[in-house]
């Protein structure tokens, strides 16, 4: 089970702000590339579970990823996660003929639980979004500040993966209050907003 606090931020200069406050902090910068597939009818959607190809830094390694049962609420995220590393020539592959993806099942257990589980017998790329992530190593806590780029808009927010996430929300909110930097908690996934084709109001 992934736990983290998600929080938004209004805007861009919400967002250059909190990277320039946390600079003496940042540890790294991750360019994401995330490409999503699904079945034709949508049979993963509509059972609350995202199948995730995630290019890192221009294809220096990638990661498959099974989502499913999120739950968000008031700014703290819930969802189970499996997570596989992936060759990026063969995963690019898949962007192409997506049923290649389904050839894996007898060595990813990621793969496995598509076709088992969920009943998949024929897979389509639905394209995706790109993120550019800020990873920051404060007070203990590692904060990864996203602008997330869809086609039809940008958004930024605020992540931290966290086994106390009461605790930890509450620490990050009070340095966006002392710092003046609005947000608003976080009410739906990425993978929501990329599906419904516009940004969160």
């Amino acid at each position: 089970m992934e736990v983290e606090v998600k929080l938004r931020l209004p805007d861009s200069n919400s967002h250059q702000k909190l990277s320039n406050l946390l600079s003496p902090f940042h540890t790294k910068t991750l360019a994401q590339e995330n490409i999503f597939f699904d079945t034709p009818t949508t049979t993963l959607a509509s059972n609350k579970a995202a199948l995730r190809l995630r290019f890192y830094n221009l294809d220096a390694y990638s990661i498959l990823s099974l989502k499913s049962k999120p739950k968000l609420s008031q700014g703290i995220s819930k969802v189970e996660e499996l997570e596989e590393p992936i060759d990026p020539s063969l995963g690019r592959s898949f962007l192409t003929n997506p049923n290649g993806l389904l050839g894996l099942s007898s060595s990813s257990q990621i793969m496995k639980r598509v076709v088992g589980e969920f009943r998949v017998g024929e897979l389509v790329c639905l394209g995706g979004f790109k993120n550019v992530r800020g990873v920051y190593d404060w007070k203990g806590l590692k904060l990864e500040v996203d602008e997330t780029i869809y086609d039809f808009g940008v958004s930024y927010e605020i992540e931290c993966e966290s086994k106390e996430p009461e605790r930890d929300k509450k620490l990050i909110e009070g340095f966006l209050k002392e710092n003046g930097i609005d947000f608003e908690y976080s009410h739906v996934n990425k993978f929501a907003v990329f599906l419904s084709g516009k940004l969160p109001k």
